[in-house]
This record gives C-alpha cells, sequence and structure tokens, in this order.
C-alpha cells in the first residue's frame, strides 16, 4: 500500500494553467455544479464532453442557452464555438477520457440517501474506463462512498485495478448560485485520493482549474468536510428560525438583535432567519451524515435532526404568521389570493429545489388560497403547476389580498411591495411600511 500524503503537502499549483498537453475531460451532470466545471476546463484548455441525461437540458446546451444563473449565454457560446466542448447524452461519446467528474444529483428518498445516480455513472463510466484515467467524485454523500462504492463499481465494470490501473479521488462542491464574490475558480478547492498517486492526479485537475486546492488525507475527510460545512449551516440557520418564533411571541425584533449581535468583531458570525432551507444542500447533506452515523454506529445525531425539525416546519409557521395577518382584517385564508415574491431557494438564482416555497405552495393549495407568484429566474420547466404567473411585482399584487416575500431577488421591486396597500409577510427583513409585517 502506497503510504498516503499529509493534508499539508501540494496546497497550491506551481504550474501555469493549461500547460499540459490537451486532455479529455468528462463532466457528468450537467447542472449548477457540472457546468461551471465544464466551462472552466474548456476555458484552461481542456476538450470536454459535458454529459447529461435530460434530454431537454442537453438540448439547450447545443444551442448555447444556458439555465444555469452562474454561467451566461456568453459564456457557454464561446466554448461551443471552441470546439472543445460537447454536450451530450450518449456515454460512449465519453470513452478514451482522462479525467471523468462526476457530479450528479444524491437525493433523499423518503428520508433515506438515495446515491443511484452515483452508481449509475460509475458503471458507465466503468466500460469505457482506460489505464491511467482518473476518476472523481463531487457529489455530496456520506463518508465512505467513494471507496466503498463508487471505486469497486468502477474496478467491475473495467477489470482494472483502483490505484495501479486507474486512478479515484473526490473533491466536494462549494458552488454557491448567485454569489458575486466567491465563484468556482476563487474558493479552495478540497481534494482527496485513494492513494499518493490518485492525490497526485486528482490535485493536478484541479490545478488546471483553480487558485489553490486544499489536499486531504483520504476521501473520508473530504466527503466528512463538505457535510461539516453545510451541517454547521444548517445548525444555526435553525437556531435562529426557532428564536425568530419565540422573540415574535416574546414581542422582541429577532432582526435588530441579529443586527447588533454582529457588530462583535469575534466569537459570531451572522445568520438570519427565513421561511425554511431549500437547494441540493442544507435540506438534504446533514441527513446524510445523520444517516451514517445511525447506520454505522447505531447513534442519533441529535444536533442534526433538531435543526431539520425546526427547518423543515419554517414554512408551517410562515402560513401560521398569514392566517394571523388576514385575521386582523377578518379575511379567511380559504378564498383569498396570495401573492409570493419570489420562488427560489435563494436571491438570484433560478434553483426551485427543496426550496420552502414549494411546501408553501402545498399549504396555501390545501386551505384553499389561490396562488400568483413572480420569479423570473424559475424557468417555465420548473415552474409550480398550482401557481399562477405574474410578470412583475405590479402584477402579482393585482387583486391579491396579502403577499409574502419568499426570496429577495435583486431585481425585484421592493418599493412596490411597500406601497401595496395590501398585508405583506417579510421573511427577509428588507421591506418598510405601514403594511408590513416582519417574519
Amino acid at each position: 500500500m502506497v503510504a498516503r500524503p499529509g493534508p499539508g503537502s501540494r496546497c497550491e499549483s506551481t504550474r501555469e494553467k493549461g500547460s499540459s498537453l490537451t486532455r479529455k475531460a468528462v463532466i457528468v451532470g450537467q447542472g449548477y455544479v457540472g457546468l461551471p466545471v465544464a466551462m472552466r476546463a474548456v476555458e484552461v484548455g481542456y476538450d470536454v464532453v459535458g454529459i447529461d441525461l435530460d434530454s431537454n437540458r442537453i438540448a439547450a446546451l447545443k444551442v448555447g442557452a444556458s439555465y444555469v444563473d452562474d454561467i451566461s449565454d456568453a459564456v457557454l457560446a464561446r466554448a461551443l464555438e471552441s470546439g472543445r466542448y460537447r454536450a451530450t447524452t450518449d456515454y460512449d461519446d465519453t470513452a478514451g477520457f482522462d479525467v471523468a467528474v462526476i457530479t450528479v444529483p444524491t437525493p433523499l428518498r423518503e428520508s433515506l440517501p438515495d446515491l443511484t445516480f452515483i452508481e449509475e455513472s460509475s458503471r458507465s463510466l466503468a466500460t469505457r474506463l482506460k489505464r491511467g484515467a482518473t476518476v472523481v467524485l463531487e457529489s455530496t454523500t456520506y463518508p465512505g462512498t467513494t471507496e466503498e462504492l463508487v471505486v469497486p463499481l468502477l474496478e467491475e465494470g473495467s477489470g482494472l485495478v483502483a490505484g495501479t490501473d486507474f486512478f479515484v479521488g473526490y473533491s466536494p462542491e462549494r458552488i454557491d448560485p448567485g454569489n458575486t464574490t466567491w465563484g468556482f475558480v476563487n474558493t479552495p478547492k478540497v481534494v482527496s485520493g485513494i492513494d499518493a498517486e490518485s492525490l497526485a492526479r486528482v490535485q493536478s485537475f484541479y490545478d488546471d482549474l483553480v487558485d489553490r486546492t486544499v489536499p486531504v488525507s483520504t476521501p473520508k475527510e473530504a466527503e466528512l468536510t463538505k457535510l461539516l460545512e453545510n451541517t454547521f449551516r444548517h445548525v444555526n440557520i435553525a437556531l435562529v428560525n426557532e428564536l425568530a418564533i419565540f422573540a415574535h411571541q416574546l414581542g422582541v425584533n429577532i432582526w435588530e438583535s441579529i443586527d447588533a449581535a454582529s457588530t462583535k468583531p469575534f466569537g459570531y458570525m451572522k445568520f438570519t432567519p427565513g421561511p425554511g432551507v431549500g437547494g441540493h444542500c442544507l435540506p438534504v447533506d446533514p441527513s446524510y451524515l445523520s444517516w451514517q452515523v445511525r447506520r454505522k454506529l447505531g447513534r442519533s445525531f441529535r444536533f442534526v435532526e433538531l435543526a431539520n425539525d425546526v427547518n423543515d416546519h419554517m414554512p408551517d409557521y410562515v402560513l401560521q404568521r398569514l392566517m394571523a395577518i388576514l385575521n386582523a382584517d377578518k379575511r379567511p385564508l380559504n378564498g383569498s389570493r396570495i401573492a409570493l415574491i419570489g420562488l427560489a431557494y435563494k436571491k438570484n438564482s433560478g434553483d426551485i429545489r427543496e426550496s420552502p416555497s414549494l411546501r408553501l405552495i402545498e399549504l396555501l393549495d390545501e386551505y384553499g388560497a389561490t396562488i400568483v407568484a413572480v420569479d423570473e429566474h424559475v424557468v417555465k420547466e420548473r415552474w409550480p403547476a398550482a401557481v399562477e404567473r405574474a410578470g412583475d411585482v405590479a402584477a402579482a399584487l393585482e387583486g391579491a389580498d396579502a403577499a409574502i416575500l419568499v426570496t429577495d431577488h435583486d431585481e425585484l421591486d421592493l418599493r412596490g411591495l411597500e406601497g401595496a396597500g395590501v398585508p405583506v409577510l417579510d421573511t427577509k427583513n428588507r421591506l418598510v411600511g405601514d403594511t408590513v409585517v416582519r417574519l
């Protein structure tokens, strides 16, 4: 067994980006994680095959239409014009790859991790795996997945031996959709390998793509790194969400207290309450860690389970606050027209996966409300069927009995909300006015 390198070795690249001979990179999954990786690999000189089994997604990519907020149509067009990017649904196009990166979803099914997409991707790559190639898993998962699941599937399907004939590693994605300060290139990239040579090859690949790589000893440490990052956020968001509920009942302005606490220059990090958590990370990732702890150790990860309970029920609390607002005007929720301002799980993103707005829509529909919403970031294919679509804030408010600010996108006319003339429940602390009620 080759000795593993320590976590302090080769932290940053000393090679010029893209200085190696052109190599073929396959990026499995062309969504919010995979497409930025693919575009950057093209930019530094790789021949890239972006594979996704969603035929509508691939059709859009082939004509230069990006559905990922962080990748503009212009960036995609340049990649296509270079001749170094090909979008496909056919795994045969991946044959002969030098590097493959798996960025497929890892959802929860009935509160259990579903690794089907990782399994299918690994099997498909295995039959096209050549000697000397490197496979990297980026999908968020529990510690042990790379070595216990991906490696055996690659070996079984290829007849090759990992660490000898080909190389395997794990590098957790850190994409933050809509973040204009920290993107794929300037966010440090944690890298790992199943042995020293695998780590060297994984790190070499990402050294071409990003400003700084951070190696860790084994894939398990890298897998846990991602779960730690998101569990930290999940637990702290749950803390302020529960505080918001109690502060309202106690007659305390939680938002003012948060702002005051944020002036402390040490020992405090600002988190704010909201209608719930969403996206591909917070509602899912901590549960992977909790599941693995229960499966391997027979213990309950109480912090995660409590955070899940608090955050999962924030849409219910938002609904309770809305009903109280309507009751004050002697209006029932049944038959009321409710405007939702923003549907995506975070501002300036079109990502609606696991968004708290979906649970809120479900609850409003159950209570007999008519729902209208505005969110130009959310594409037609992802728009909830039970919701009427408005072109702007003014149109959404027309005829509404109340409104809820769910997602505070920059382009929204918040002043129009403040002067709406109808009650507005502000879950983001962005509004002022006589008709505004803060969460």
